[in-house]
């Protein structure tokens, strides 16, 4: 009870962290939506393509920026960790008795929350410019919730890289490093079996690509609901892998501090 206790008012103290910042959901949706917009009117034509599965790019389009505004959002998650060092805070936290896991947990419910906000705000948009989403309702959460699992994964590992690095310009770098890789050897942008071998194979153990296929089933006209949660389940195994790791980063920097 104790440590649910703790992960509530940790969760608190960022939601709040965010609902002070409103302008980060904002800022953080320029990209996905100049890549939406962009993306979805310069190449409508490669559903003219020979074995191109569908007949409306944004339509196949708007899952992948689903998942892909996760991915970017998420990577950024470290920073207020970085800020909660650099100010004392965490070393506050120190003496309290508070439970190291709920530390953790606050700032990636932050960033679950601030994801599920923006993909709302994608999928109005890419309704609204053409693209349909056959799975109803369901298949739309379904999409949300699987770039939320992604965004746990990739939140846990940015926190992670901050605590043993507490460096901005670090977190930064891995966060280029990491996101546009991942995303460009994934099925975001093209179906795979268009794309070069070497990418459909990396593009198999690429957890982008996982959100990406689940998400991209999820809202299709007749869901392979076992696919989409086998691919959930990646995605909670990564999560909760993530998660450890930046519980076992802070403890590191207990030691040292």
């Amino acid at each position: 009870m104790g440590v649910l206790l703790n992960c509530y008012d940790t969760t608190r103290r960022w939601t709040l962290a965010l609902l002070r910042q409103p302008w980060f959901v904002a800022i953080t949706l320029i990209q996905p939506m100049i890549w939406l917009l962009l993306f979805g009117a310069l190449f409508s034509s490669v559903v003219d393509i020979p074995g191109f599965a569908g007949d409306n790019y944004k339509t196949f389009l708007a899952p992948g920026i689903v998942v892909m505004n996760a991915l970017f959002s998420a990577g950024w998650n470290g920073m207020g960790m970085i800020n909660d060092l650099e100010k004392g805070i965490m070393d506050r936290f120190l003496v309290t008795p508070v439970s190291r896991a709920p530390l953790i947990v606050g700032g990636i419910a932050q960033s679950a929350l601030s994801i599920v906000i923006q993909s709302l705000i994608v999928v109005a948009v890419a309704l609204a410019t053409g693209a349909t989403f056959p799975g109803g309702p369901l298949g739309v959460l379904a999409m949300i919730a699987t770039a939320v699992l992604l965004a746990a994964a990739v939140a846990g590992l940015s926190q992670a890289v901050a605590l043993t690095a507490r460096k901005e310009e670090t977190l930064i770098g891995f966060v280029q490093f990491m996101a546009l890789p991942l995303t460009f050897l994934s099925g975001a942008f093209m179906q795979l079996s268009l794309a070069p071998h070497w990418i459909e194979t990396v593009a198999r153990y690429n957890p982008v690509n996982w959100a990406v296929a689940a998400a991209r089933e999820a809202v299709a006209a007749h869901p392979d609901w076992g696919y989409v949660l086998a691919r959930m389940g990646l995605l909670l195994a990564l999560a909760a892998a993530c998660l450890w790791l930046a519980v076992r980063a802070f403890r590191a920097y207990q030691r040292s501090a």
